[in-house]
Order: structure tokens, then C-alpha cells, then sequence
């Protein structure tokens, strides 16, 4: 693509895709296929819940774009930066009367310890948890302007590492926010799986100390190199099967079955990645097939329209959508700031 990223807004294409994806996915996360098919009709009609409630993922995607804007806004970016308002935030988050959107365990018990503020973030991680509550949020990192790439990843797996400490959710986070900047930046999607593959075998065995401390001790690997190479290789070994299910998976069946059901973090990365790729110039389309599916619908979804936001830009989504979404006004400004 030729425009640039504040020209498309991707970063209000990414945001409003996101939610519009979860408002889309949330009333059928929990059904199979045909249950969604025979409460809703046909999948590629599916219309915008009225009104269009947001899960915990859009709640939680902002609670970390607020904590990134505030971090940002501070200066440079660094891990002592981000993790202090991210932390705060996420716990917020927790004690708001509005946490009442079926959120995950992980991301209640790790945010119920983040609220002792006498003990460091790494006591708090779930390093057993690799579910999807820390990619779906990540979009904001991949979105920022002015990142590096060692402070994109860094901030990636700091901010799923509040949380979600498995290195498989620190790995799929930091993929999830390097698809979202390449795509914002106009990468083309037929080759973006080989350079997610790339990205990954470049990064295998890198363990990001300055932004996770001692995380890796908490898990039972003898190094950080070989804590962190687990979680690279569950997304490698999932970025083969996506590869393969571009080429060959009709879209009139069911995502999961090619990539997984999504509720772990790298299969809600390829197969939000699937749906997006299925469908690159009908992002409607693509976040219907995403809703529609036997898995982590509201999450694959989000996943899905933040990789179809950042790519196509804010116009991807009609007004008659985009305009009716829950948290519009937070969305946008977020989404302002960093077009801007």
C-alpha cells in the first residue's frame, strides 16, 4: 500500500476493528457452528449486536492503551515506564463494576495480585497460563509510533507477562503486535505469515531481561533461553499449520479446524490471522467468519479485526457499525492519538 499509516488511520482502523470483532463474537464465544447457525442465520449476514457489547478483551486492550499513552507520555519508553501504569490500569480493570464480561481466570487471579503493590509484577504472572487474555489486548503495542523493535517486543511480552507469563503467550504477544505494526505499515498479507515465521526463528532463543527480569526462574527451564524457546516454538509449530491452511481451507468451513479453537494464545493468533487472510479486502466478512466459529469467538475475532484495521485503515469499517460500537469515544481518542 501506498498511503502511509496516519494518511489510512490504522491505528483507528486497528481499534475500531477490535471491538466491533468482540461485540461481533462475544454472544456466540461459548456455541459450536451450528448452534450459531441456527440461532443467527447464515454466517456472511450476521449482523452488529444492537447494542454492540464489548467483552473483557476491548475493556482490557484499552485499560492497556491508556497505561501505553501514559507510559509514553513520560518520555522514552522503558520497562519501568510501562510496567507502573499498565500495572495500575489492569488492576483498576479488576475492581471496576463493569469486569462483568465473563473476564479469564488468568487475568483475575494475576490482576488480584498485581493489587499488592509491596511485591514485584513477576510474583504475580500465571507462568503456567498460556491463554489468549494477552495477545488479544496487544494490538496498542504494535500501534504506537516512535517504538523500536527491541522496545515493541519488549513492551509486548512485559505487558503479557503481567499476567499471562507462559512463553508461549509472551512469544504469540510479541508476533501479534509485529503483525499489527506490519500491516499498519502496509506489508502485504500474502507474504506475512513467512515473515512472521522469520521473526520468530530470528527471535528463538532471545530472552528480553531488561524487560522480564527474572520471569523465566519462576517457570522449571535450566535457562532463559531455553524458557523463552518454548514458547517460539508452539508459535512455529502453528505458523506452519496457518501456512498451510491459507493455501488449502475453504472458507465456508469452520477456522478452528485448521488452527485451533483459540483459547491459547497462538492458536488465537493464527486462526484470527486465518480469518483476516481468508478475506483481505472484506473485512466485514472476515469478522463473520471469525464470530462464526466453535472456538474463542469474541477473541479470535478481535484478533481479526485488528489485523483488518491496521491494514485497511479506519474506512475499512461503515459508520453504520463503527458509530454504534461500546467505548467509541475512548477508542477514537486513543485511536487519534496515535495517528496523529
Amino acid at each position: 500500500m501506498t498511503t502511509t499509516t496516519a494518511t489510512k488511520r490504522a491505528a483507528t482502523g486497528a481499534l475500531t476493528g477490535l471491538a466491533l470483532g468482540d461485540a461481533l463474537g462475544f454472544p456466540t464465544e461459548f456455541d459450536d457452528v451450528p448452534s450459531i447457525l441456527a440461532k443467527s442465520g447464515p454466517w456472511r449476514e450476521a449482523a452488529l449486536p444492537q447494542p454492540a457489547i464489548v467483552s473483557d478483551d476491548t475493556q482490557m486492550t484499552l485499560a492497556l492503551g491508556r497505561g501505553l499513552r501514559t507510559a509514553t507520555g513520560r518520555g522514552t519508553l522503558t520497562p519501568e515506564r510501562l510496567e507502573r501504569p499498565v500495572r495500575e490500569e489492569f488492576v483498576e480493570w479488576f475492581r471496576s463494576p463493569e469486569n462483568n464480561r465473563a473476564p479469564g481466570n488468568t487475568c483475575l487471579k494475576a490482576c488480584h495480585l498485581l493489587a499488592r503493590e509491596d511485591r514485584p509484577w513477576q510474583d504475580a504472572s500465571q507462568t503456567g497460563s498460556k491463554g489468549c487474555g494477552a495477545n488479544m489486548r496487544v494490538a496498542p503495542i504494535g500501534l504506537a509510533p516512535g517504538l523500536s523493535d527491541e522496545q515493541r517486543a519488549g513492551a509486548a511480552q512485559l505487558q503479557s507477562a503481567l499476567t499471562h507469563g507462559h512463553p508461549t503467550a509472551l512469544a504469540a504477544s510479541d508476533l501479534t503486535a509485529h503483525a499489527v505494526r506490519l500491516l499498519a505499515e502496509g506489508a502485504d498479507p500474502t507474504g506475512l505469515v513467512g515473515l512472521l515465521r522469520s521473526y520468530a526463528y530470528d527471535n528463538r532463543t532471545r530472552y528480553h531481561e531488561v524487560w522480564l527480569g527474572d520471569l523465566w526462574t519462576r517457570a522449571q527451564d535450566p535457562t532463559p533461553e531455553r524458557f523463552i524457546a518454548r514458547g517460539w516454538d508452539e508459535c512455529l509449530e502453528v505458523l506452519g499449520r496457518l501456512q498451510d491452511a491459507v493455501r488449502t481451507v475453504s472458507p465456508e468451513t469452520d477456522p478452528c479446524l485448521a488452527t485451533g479453537q483459540g483459547w491459547i494464545a497462538e492458536e488465537a493468533l493464527a486462526t484470527g490471522l486465518l480469518c483476516f487472510l481468508l478475506f483481505v479486502d472484506e473485512p466485514l466478512t472476515a469478522l463473520r467468519r471469525a464470530a462464526c466459529t466453535a472456538g474463542d469467538s469474541d477473541s479470535i475475532a478481535c484478533l481479526t479485526g485488528a489485523f483488518a484495521g491496521a491494514y485497511l485503515g479506519a474506512d475499512a469499517w461503515p459508520p453504520a457499525w463503527a458509530d454504534r460500537i461500546e467505548y467509541r469515544r475512548e477508542l477514537l481518542a486513543l485511536g487519534e492519538c496515535w495517528d496523529a
